[in-house]
């Protein structure tokens, strides 16, 4: 009976000891990588350039051409409460469904659990209006953010969706959305500018560790931008550049992004 307890107690002292070393598994003087995948779709189905065919609860029929969008301006809230901030020159990303290399966002961030993510889609006003010696990279209107800038009004293209569809009465049945403003630098505009916050915890946390990455994996709905919170008809608003309805076209898709799942 001795023995017995004795082995017990040993026992009870090991999963003590192993629930305390799990639980002091991160250092948060170590970085570890974390990226954000974005799976655009449509509906149920998955985006497909040029030959996918879909249909708008308008009864539109449209295929879907050019797809490209920024995020920006990531944080990222770990179980303890605590926010980690992605650095704002590191924190600017075009996210191109032409181009398989621009489908994820990778990071380096310290270890530890994260129960959230936040960002914006679009580039924020202050970078708007930096000197272009300080939008380099995905910011670069000269490189990889060629046709995402309006050089007429000084600002981002936040997101872009262009195709065709037989409702659309431009030229060569083409559409397009282009939808930037951030308030306006000289005089007030719309601001288009839309921050996206994603529970993790129901679909699964971020464990990142230095030996272990974590991949946080949301699916982009484009059906949103045509069957958002507003039913958005191709036929009657063929083209969406810098005007009042581009707010319409910002508040759906404003909604388009979920955490679908999380791998550790």
């Amino acid at each position: 009976m001795k023995k017995l307890f004795y082995s017990l107690t040993v026992l009870s002292l090991l999963a003590v000891s192993c629930k305390k070393d799990d639980e002091n598994t991160y250092n948060p003087n170590v970085k570890g990588m974390l990226s954000l995948e974005f799976d655009n779709i449509v509906g149920s189905e998955d985006l497909q350039l040029e030959t996918g065919s879909y249909t708008n609860t308008s009864g539109e029929s449209y295929n879907v051409t050019t797809l490209k969008y920024f995020i920006s301006n990531i944080s990222l809230t770990k179980a303890d409460g605590s926010v980690y901030t992605v650095p704002q020159d590191e924190s600017y990303f075009l996210i191109d469904e032409s181009n398989e290399e621009k489908h994820e966002v990778e990071l380096e961030v310290p270890e530890g659990e994260y129960t959230a993510v936040s960002y914006m889609i679009g580039v924020d006003s202050l970078r708007n209006t930096m000197d272009v010696t300080k939008r380099t990279g995905a910011l670069d209107p000269s490189g990889e953010a060629a046709g995402m800038y309006w050089s007429w009004n000084s600002g981002y293209i936040f997101f872009k969706i262009e195709g065709t569809s037989s409702s659309s009465t431009i030229v060569g049945n083409a559409y397009e959305y282009h939808i930037g403003l951030f308030g306006g630098l000289n005089t007030p505009t719309i601001n288009n500018l839309k921050k996206v916050s994603l529970d993790l915890k129901p679909r699964g946390t971020a464990k990142v560790t230095l030996a272990k990455p974590s991949n946080i994996h949301m699916t982009v709905d484009i059906s949103k931008v045509f069957d958002g919170s507003t039913k958005v008809s191709i036929a009657k608003n063929p083209a969406v550049h810098a005007n009042p309805f581009s707010a319409t076209i910002a508040n759906n898709y404003a909604s388009m992004i979920l955490h679908d799942h999380t791998e550790n």
